[in-house]
């Protein structure tokens, strides 16, 4: 049986992007595995899987009920949000960009919802 789900985000300031997940993600749990090598705790998630003619890839969304007001927040808390916010017809999406050069998406689904079902 399947537990759960663990995503990797490689990094080339490894310490820097903890912090920024840390913060994003505070209030779903944070371990220490040894030598402050955090892992986050994640809220319900889901995993789908979309058709590509160029190489495979992974992409993380976080997923929110009201990007605006969480990307206010967020800003208040000195998170780096890339650009605005654009409609998707999905989706009300922006990007977050983590200081080791990668990026978490951050949207507000409009189409329904797997996760925590």
């Amino acid at each position: 049986m399947i537990t759960g789900a663990h995503a990797i985000v490689y990094s080339a300031d490894a310490e820097a992007d903890r912090a920024v997940l840390a913060e994003l993600l505070r209030g779903h749990g944070t371990v220490d595995a040894g030598g402050g090598w955090l892992i986050l705790g994640l809220p319900p998630a889901e995993v789908a899987v979309h058709p590509t003619e160029g190489p495979p890839r992974h992409e993380l969304y976080l997923m929110c009920d009201d990007v605006h007001a969480t990307l206010t927040d967020l800003r208040a808390r000195g998170v780096a949000v890339d650009g605005d916010v654009s409609d998707q017809g999905w989706g009300l999406l922006t990007t977050i960009r983590l200081p080791g050069g990668g990026a978490v998406g951050l949207y507000e689904p409009r189409h329904p919802v797997a996760a925590g079902t």
